[in-house]
C-alpha cells in the first residue's frame, strides 16, 4: 500500500514541508533510505543523515531547523520519536494475522478457548487452562494445567507457562520466556541441600511484555508478581516472590533476587544486580552494570557495584581513573619523607 505526505501529516497531526503528493510504501532508517521509503530523525546526532538520505520522506520535529539543503519532503510533528512509533503500530496491526487451531496441536477437554483464538502446531493447553479471547499461542508453546490467559494476549515459539500462573490481558511473552519454573529455594541439610517445595505462582498484569529467554520463577508461597505495563527485556532473571511495580522497564541481563520489592516507574539498565529481600523505591533509576545491595530510597540515581548516588559516583570515577599515577606520587613522598627523617 502507498501512502502520501498529506495523508501521513493528517494522520499524525503534522505539517508538510514539501511535495504533499510524493508516496512511500515502506520504511527505513534515515542512514539507510531509499526513494519510496518513510524515515525519521529524534536523535540531533543523525541529523548530517537527512541532507544525504534518499528517503522520500522524513519525520521530523517541529523545531528542526535544517542547516544544508536536502532533497526530501519533511513531515513536522510534535515528536519524530512517537510519530513512528504510532506508524509503526499501525503497520503492524494491518499486517495479517493468524487464526483458527492448527494440527498437530493438544487442547485438553477441560481447557477454555476464548473466541478467535490462535494455536498453532504442536503447542500444548494444559487440563483447565482458560484462554482469552483473540489470543495468539505460536506453535511449541506449553501453557501448563490451570494456566490463565487474558484477552489479546501473544505467547510466541517456545514460551514455557507451569501450572497455575496467571497472564493479563495484551499482554506480550516472546520466544523462550519462562514463567513458574521452581524459585532457587534450598536449605543446608548436613552434606547436602534439602529443596524447599515453590507452591505458589507467577501473576502478569495488563499490559506487560516479556522479552526472548526471560526468566520469572513461581513464587515459594503466594505469588511472583509483575505488575501493570511493566516491560522486561531478554535474558533478564526474576526471582520467586519478587514484586516489580508498574510501569518499570529492565534492559537485558538483569536479574532480581527472591522476595526483593521494586517499586514503580524505575529504570534498570543492562546487568543490573539486585539482592534479596530489599526494598527499591519507586522512581529508582540505576546505570548498567550496577549492584544494588541494600534498600533504595524513592527516585534514587545510582550507579557502580555497590552502587551509590550517581553524581557522587561521577566525581570518583575521575579518582578512580587517575589511581595508579596517584600511587606512584604517594610513593614518591613516602621516599622523599623517609629521605628526609634519615638525615
Amino acid at each position: 500500500m502507498e501512502f502520501k505526505a498529506k495523508d501521513i501529516a493528517a494522520l499524525l497531526g503534522g505539517v508538510v514541508d514539501g511535495d504533499p503528493e510524493i508516496s512511500v510504501n515502506n520504511v527505513s532508517k534515515i542512514e539507510e533510505g531509499k526513494p519510496g521509503t518513510l524515515a525519521f530523525l529524534a536523535n540531533p546526532k543523525y541529523e548530517h543523515y537527512i541532507y544525504t538520505t534518499q528517503a522520500s520522506i522524513v519525520l521530523v520535529n517541529k523545531t528542526f531547523e535544517p542547516t544544508h539543503e536536502y532533497s526530501c519532503t519533511l513531515i513536522r510533528v510534535e515528536s519524530a520519536y512517537d510519530a513512528i512509533a504510532t506508524l509503526l503500530q499501525m503497520y503492524d496491526e494491518m499486517r495479517p494475522k493468524p487464526v483458527g487451531i492448527e494440527q498437530p496441536s493438544y487442547v485438553s477437554d477441560s481447557a477454555t478457548i476464548g473466541d478467535k483464538p490462535y494455536i498453532g502446531a504442536f503447542a500444548y493447553i494444559g487440563r483447565g487452562a482458560k484462554i482469552g479471547n483473540n489470543v495468539k499461542i505460536y506453535p511449541q508453546a506449553y501453557i501448563g494445567d490451570g494456566v490463565v490467559i487474558g484477552d489479546n494476549t501473544i505467547i510466541y515459539s517456545g514460551v514455557k507457562i507451569y501450572t497455575g500462573c496467571v497472564v493479563g490481558k495484551s499482554c506480550i511473552l516472546h520466544a523462550g520466556v519462562v514463567l513458574g519454573a521452581d524459585g532457587f529455594g534450598f536449605v543446608p541439610e548436613g552434606d547436602h541441600y534439602k529443596k524447599i517445595p515453590q507452591i505458589g505462582n507467577v501473576v502478569l498484569e495488563d499490559d506487560v511484555e516479556i522479552g526472548a529467554n526471560t526468566c520469572v520463577d513461581r513464587a515459594t508461597m503466594g505469588s511472583t508478581i509483575i505488575k501493570k505495563g511493566v516491560k522486561l527485556d531478554n535474558l533478564v532473571q526474576i526471582a520467586h516472590n519478587v514484586v516489580v511495580g508498574g510501569n518499570t522497564v529492565i534492559a537485558a541481563q538483569s536479574g532480581i533476587a527472591g522476595t526483593t520489592k521494586v517499586g514503580e516507574n524505575c529504570v534498570f539498565g543492562g546487568q543490573v544486580g539486585i539482592v534479596g529481600h530489599l526494598n527499591i523505591g519507586s522512581g529508582t533509576q540505576i546505570a548498567a552494570q550496577s549492584g544494588i545491595t541494600s534498600n533504595v530510597p524513592e527516585k534514587s540515581v545510582l550507579r557502580g557495584s555497590p552502587a551509590f548516588d550517581y553524581p557522587k559516583y561521577q566525581k570518583c570515577y575521575v579518582v578512580f581513573r587517575k589511581l595508579p599515577e596517584l600511587y606512584g606520587q604517594i610513593k614518591d613522598l613516602e621516599k622523599e619523607v623517609n629521605k628526609l627523617k634519615s638525615e
